[in-house]
């Protein structure tokens, strides 16, 4: 499937609902859906992502996802049935993170934490150092583990997957994934 950029444009500012499985052991936390996501009602679904390429590469999903038309059933269970949720700082669909306002990061942070109290997964995975340092008000935070506010659950921020994110390879976050999943006991923690 492939959108026209008017067909893309259409979804600007819709919501896509977070993916929460029971019981939940994993939560990436992205920034906010991008339009081709919007549209799908996948996550991380535009071309050239590297969310889910990232995943296979670590081990976590037995083949790689490809939602850019959507969730196939089979695949989506490769995240549900290990205990995987995805969820976004803000809920409002974009062309670009940098559109987002100071305010919508804050309330999304706490959104957030409403629902991080209510799920307790292990881990929580941040993908976006930016967003992470506006959003929980933490300006000196690095990529890593952090102090976590929330009991019983840890916290990291990562690199995010997006294609426009030079800084970090496919290898460089399949690694850091793979630790986080280790983390959460969504992968054998013996893998390298």
């Amino acid at each position: 499937m492939g959108f026209t950029r008017a067909e893309l444009d259409s979804y600007r500012d819709r919501t896509v609902p977070d993916l929460i499985p029971h019981p939940l052991r994993l939560l990436f936390v992205g920034i906010n859906p991008g339009l081709w996501t919007a549209a799908t009602g996948a996550h991380f679904a535009r071309p050239g992502n590297r969310f889910y390429p990232a995943l296979h590469r670590a081990g976590i999903t037995s083949t790689r996802i490809d939602a850019a038309d959507g969730y196939d059933p089979a695949e989506l269970a490769q995240l549900t049935d290990r205990g995987i949720g995805i969820s976004n700082v803000c809920p409002r669909a974009t062309a670009r993170a940098d559109e987002l306002t100071r305010e919508e990061l804050h309330e999304g942070a706490n959104r957030l934490d409403r629902l991080i109290r209510r799920e307790r997964p292990a881990v929580v995975a941040v993908l976006g150092i930016t967003a992470y340092r506006a959003a929980f008000d933490r300006p000196k935070a690095t990529v890593g583990w952090q102090e976590s506010p929330w009991p019983g659950t840890e916290l990291f921020v990562a690199p995010n997957p997006s294609g426009l994110n030079a800084h970090s390879s496919l290898d460089d976050l399949a690694r850091v994934y793979g630790e986080i999943a280790r983390a959460a006991g969504v992968v054998d923690a013996q893998r390298d």
